[in-house]
Formats: C-alpha cells, structure tokens, sequence
C-alpha cells in the first residue's frame, strides 16, 4: 500500500492552465473583491464565516485563484451584496449577436428529392 502523502497528491486537484491575460483578469478580480471587503471594513474572518469558507479559500480568491470553485466567488460576493454583479458575465455578448444574425441571414435548403425519381 503506497504512503499517505502519495495518495494525498494523487487527490489533489490538477493545476489549471491559464493564459497570462486570463490570470489577470482573475487577479483583478480577486482584487475588486478584496477592496470591497475592506471598504465595508469586513475581517477576512468574519467574511469566511459568513460565506462558509475558510479563510484560505477567501485568500485564494482575493489572489484570483482559478482552483477556487465558482460558488466560493458567490458565496463571497453574496456576503458583501455585490452576487447580482455575477449576472453581468457574458451579458453584453456582442460576439455571439453577430454570429446569430449572420446565421438569420442563412437560405433554407432546397428540399430533398424523393428516391423513386
């Protein structure tokens, strides 16, 4: 039987491959949420407590980590009254409208021939 401490990095979650851009982002996240904790003058503490987290997780997440799960960043925001803000992701998807429009401007096929023509 292989040691405890093998078996314990076996369980351990594999890292996350980000893009620099995209680990930016996270951090500037995890920033915007840890100078709202402070400005409502909140104890990462008593912020963990209420989001039933630990504090190492709410530390994870004011870094930006991606390991942390996406409910911990709501559990969170919820805490602090900013959970509404979760509603803005992909809210304004300029993108995803164009390809929906040029896929409206797509003719209909032609129907199918019968096979005893």
């Amino acid at each position: 039987m292989p040691p405890l401490r093998i078996i314990l990095r076996t369980m351990a979650k594999d890292p996350v491959v980000m893009l620099p851009r995209l680990r930016q982002l996270l951090a500037q996240a995890g920033e915007n949420i840890r100078l709202a904790r402070l400005r409502r003058k909140l104890s990462t503490t008593r912020v963990a407590e209420r989001a039933a987290i630990s504090r190492n997780t709410l530390h994870a997440i004011e870094q930006g980590m991606s390991t942390v799960s996406l409910g911990a960043y709501l559990q969170v925001l919820f805490v602090l009254g900013l959970e509404k803000s979760i509603l803005q992701l992909a809210a304004d998807d300029v993108l995803g409208r164009k390809l929906q429009d040029a896929e409206l401007l797509v003719s209909t096929r032609a129907p199918k021939q019968s096979l005893s023509e």
